[in-house]
């Protein structure tokens, strides 16, 4: 495939260091004119004009979109106008009135010129999430209950003062930003979540956004997803627990400074009291951008079913809104 790619900070450079060996990066476009000249010399690819031109460009197949959050819609409306299909980072928009007119220009055209188009949630694709799948299906674990999660940084000095503390810019904080991954991973393994209720606040940094969340979610059957997202968890941190009626699931960590990956799972025993458990550990370096880039590939090649579509980010942008409605 023959890709260009626009917003080349560190995200564009992780998702362009993550492509196959057998693709190439044609083109690339930043605002930042150093950093456009600096990407274009390490990747070995053509310097656009504008996003427009790039996704207009012939030898284009795909896009992969990394801009501040207030720049994603256009873009992907560009990329999906010039019939490109399109990998957007989350969350794809500042907020789902922004991503609907992007999902219905998607969905309008003929189906001889449908492009795909995903949404970059890399995490269902960490080796302890693909596993937290495989396990569920393979065990007689019973229906899910409810899940509970957590994920956060500290940020560092002058947080406050980056584009992600100007909503203008990043149309929100924390909830906007760890938060739809949790909420992602919550509808992936629970399914809708269409009951919301929700707190975010700012508690420690000095900015208009939020640094902290938490949210209960529900689906149509009554099973939870109790959620926690920070920029105040000084010691960086990811758990995720999914409960079935007849064991648990737990994952730890994702590598690098949030600890070694794994998965502890623990079936129930007929007699109940403490389980037995298993534990499977994935060190090494995080492949989790590669898969998800494998899996949107393969998506286009061999129409295999995308994991984390524009329509799944759609749905966890509405989460994300009612809850800052009812901030305001």
């Amino acid at each position: 495939m023959k890709i260009g790619i626009v917003g080349c900070g560190l995200i564009g450079r992780k998702r362009a260091a993550s492509v196959d060996a057998d693709d190439r990066i044609v083109a690339a476009y930043d605002t930042n004119a150093t950093v456009l000249e600096k990407f274009c010399a390490d990747f070995k690819c053509e310097a656009s004009p504008s996003a427009a031109q790039l996704a207009a460009r012939a030898d284009v197949d795909a896009v992969i979109v990394s801009a501040v959050h207030s720049a994603l819609a256009e873009i992907s409306r560009e990329v999906i106008s010039a019939g490109k299909h399109l990998l957007v980072e989350k969350p794809a928009a500042r907020n789902a009135q922004e991503l609907r007119p992007v999902v219905a220009l998607l969905e309008s055209l003929p189906q001889e010129k449908r492009v795909r188009a995903k949404c970059g949630f890399n995490h269902r694709f960490h080796p302890a999430m693909l596993k937290a799948k495989e396990l569920l299906e393979s065990n007689d674990c019973g229906e899910l209950m409810f899940v509970r999660g957590r994920y956060g940084h500290g940020g560092r000095p002058g947080y406050d003062r980056e584009w992600r503390a100007d909503p203008e810019i990043s149309g929100g904080g924390e909830l906007l930003d760890q938060g739809m991954h949790l909420i992602d991973l919550s509808r992936w393994f629970l399914g809708d979540l269409p009951r919301v209720q929700g707190i975010a606040r700012t508690f420690f940094w000095d900015m208009k956004v939020d640094d902290n969340a938490f949210m209960l979610l529900e689906t149509e059957k009554g099973q939870v997803a109790q959620l926690h997202v920070s920029w105040t968890e000084w010691k960086n941190l990811f758990s995720f627990e999914i409960y079935a009626k007849r064991a648990k699931l737990h994952i730890e960590g994702l590598g690098g400074s949030y600890g070694l990956e794994r998965i502890a799972f623990y079936p129930m025993k007929p007699e109940m009291g403490p389980p037995d458990s298993l534990i499977y550990e994935f060190p090494g370096a995080d492949l989790s951008w590669k898969r998800e880039w494998k899996n949107f590939k393969a998506s286009i090649e061999k129409g295999e079913p995308l994991l984390g579509s524009l329509h799944d980010a759609l749905a966890a942008l509405e989460i994300v809104d009612t809850i800052y409605r009812r901030k305001s």
